[in-house]
Parts: C-alpha cells; structure tokens; sequence
C-alpha cells in the first residue's frame, strides 16, 4: 500500500547509528508543602539515565513498581517534558529545527497498558485508527483505508469490527485496536508500556506473536515495558534493568538471564516463578522495601537491600560501566576497578598488570 504522506528519510546515518540516543535524562516531580510549611522536596522519578536503542531491536526495561520505567517512555513520547537531557533520533536533536516534535511524534508512537482508557469510547474502531493520519493532513477517505488494512494486518476482519465501539471489544480486541492505531502513521519506534500485562496467557501470547510479525513485516524497533521477565526474556533483543530512577544493568537478553551481574537483576531474576517443583525458591531472593524516591540513599541506590553491600557502597555512587561480557554494562562498585569495595579488580588488573 502507497505511503499516505511523505515521511522523513530511513536511516539518515545508515543502518550502524543507533535509532535513538538518550542522554542525561531527568524528571523530578515537585511536592507541594502542607499549610504549615512541611513536605516539599521532589520525586526522582528518572534522575540521570543515558542508553540507546539500536535499529530493528527489541529493547526490553523490567524493574519494581516505581522504578521510573514509564515515566521514562512519557518522557521519550514528550508526554511529559523532561527536565533535562537531550535526545537525538537517527542523527538529528529531538525537537530541533531538523527534527520537530510533531515530525519526532509521527515516527515514534505508543501502546499504552489500559487497553480501554486510551481509547476514546465515541469514536468507532476505524475513526480511532484513522484519526492521527487526519490530524497529519490525511485525506478521510485514504485514512479510513489505511484504518481497514490495519485491522486485516491485526488479525481483526474490518467488516464486523471497524463500526464497533471500544466497549463492545475485548480486551485482547482493543489492544490489537490500539496497536493498529500506533501502525497508522507508520513510525518506526513503537513503546510498549506494559502492553500485555492486562490480557489472560492466551490472548498475551497470541499478542506477543502479532507484534513479531509486525515487527518483522513493517521494519519496527521496539522498546518493550514489562514486569514479566518471561515475556521479557522472549522477546527482546537486549534488557535495561531500572530501580530507582536510574539504570543498574544494561545487556544483551541471554547474557543477562544466564548470568546477572548487578545483585538487583539476580534478585529479580530468583524471584521468576518456575513450574518445575525441583525448583523452589526457598528463600526470599529480595527483602526490603525500595527506598524513597523523595530522600533516595547516598552512593549505591540499592545498596540498604543488597547482600554484598560494604561500607563504601554507601558513599560511593557507582557508574554505568563494562563488565567482564562485551556489551554487558553493569552499575555496581563491584565491577568497577579501584571503587574500594572488596570484590573489585584493583586498576592494574584491570589493565592486565603494569608490566605486560
């Protein structure tokens, strides 16, 4: 099918420069102060993060509920503005004079958790599809064409579903709905925020195969939201594990589930439930409640919860760097040369000694 409006150029620094660039992004959200002047202060929300996301992948973010990992897509969306950090898309500054935000918008779009709510309930199944390639300058009856192949692409016969409305779907239904709608104005970066959570195993795996075949058949880099470290592990490319705010482990998917290096993604990765009986878990892989985010710990976020904790854990901010895996950054003075934590190469071992 011919394109329905012209779209920016695919891969303006060609197939080796990453999709999207994040640097130094942070989002505090202010508190207000009670009648007697107490509170204040702000949430950490997303305090300081840099990755990428590589053309054609699947990036996969997992961490504990309030960790800052879909505030992290608003923030990439422009659904929330950043309070700083710059983000540059295939080589051109996001909401730069090359790249605006309405043109960032239409190649980067989003599929939200609540199938129902990011809906509106007036407007049928085929006026929710072709509304942003309206909006766009798309002509009714081209978008309302557009709309009807998406469904067919979704799995949806537009005959008996595109006059439906929102509440006469599934949830399974809305959800192939709203991934339609993010295919409308054919973008090449989807987020996926907790897209399946919602839906029973059945529905969840027939989902999870449609956005492969989508992936696949429109060319598609995903960046993939979920508590499921099943669905996780399955379908992406590589992980960012997230806990408060910040990012602690950042590798490709088989390097981190065969072996973890930050003690917060082995925790996780413990607390995976099994159907192998020989394979309880026996002991709580994880005590604790996560620090607030209002007064996060100085130096390791995470180091009040970790086991191998030590005492310059508490001082010393560890950084995003290399582990011993190409491609395996982790987050933890541990793994970093000379930090003083006890299980640390010194930094002549981690230059091969002084006198080779």
């Amino acid at each position: 099918m011919a394109a329905l409006f012209d779209q920016a150029p695919l891969d303006v620094g060609g197939p080796a420069q990453p999709l999207l660039e994040v640097s130094r992004l942070v989002k505090h959200f202010p508190l207000k102060k009670d009648s007697f002047g107490r509170g204040g202060g702000v949430v950490r929300a997303v305090d300081g993060i840099d990755f990428q996301i590589r053309k054609g992948e699947t990036l996969g973010v997992v961490g504990e509920s309030g960790c800052g990992k879909s505030t992290t897509a608003r923030l990439l969306m422009h659904l929330i503005e950043p309070d700083q950090g710059e983000m540059i898309f295939d080589g051109h500054t996001v909401g730069g004079r090359a790249l605006p935000l309405k043109t960032f918008r239409r190649q980067t779009q989003m599929v939200f958790q609540d199938s129902y709510a990011s809906l509106n309930p007036r407007l049928t199944v085929e006026e929710s599809i072709a509304f942003a390639p309206r909006v766009h300058g798309v002509s009714r009856q081209q978008a309302i064409e557009r709309a009807r192949d998406l469904l067919e692409r979704v799995s949806l016969e537009p005959r008996r579903f595109a006059a439906r409305y929102t509440h006469e779907l599934s949830g399974g239904q809305r959800q192939r709905v709203n991934i339609a709608r993010a295919l409308a104005l054919q973008p090449r970066l989807i987020l996926l925020d907790e897209a399946v959570s919602a839906l029973d195993k059945s529905v969840e795996a027939q989902v999870i195969n449609l956005l492969l075949d989508l992936k696949d058949e429109f060319r598609l880099t995903y960046l993939f939201i979920s508590h499921d470290l099943h669905v996780v592990r399955y379908i992406s490319d590589r992980v960012m594990v997230m806990y408060l705010g910040q990012i602690v482990e950042l590798a490709p998917s088989e390097s981190l589930f065969a072996g973890p290096k930050h003690p917060y993604t082995a925790a996780l990765l413990r607390s995976m439930p099994s159907i192998d009986p020989d394979n309880r878990t026996d002991e709580v892989p994880l005590t604790g409640e996560p620090p607030n985010p209002i007064n996060p710990p100085a130096g390791c976020r995470f180091h009040p919860r970790c086991p191998h904790a030590e005492p310059v854990c508490s001082g010393t901010p560890p950084v995003l760097g290399d582990a011993a895996t190409p491609g395996h950054l982790v987050s933890c003075l541990m793994f970093q040369p000379g930090s003083g934590h006890s299980a640390a190469a010194s930094p002549s071992q981690a230059t091969g000694g002084a006198g080779r």
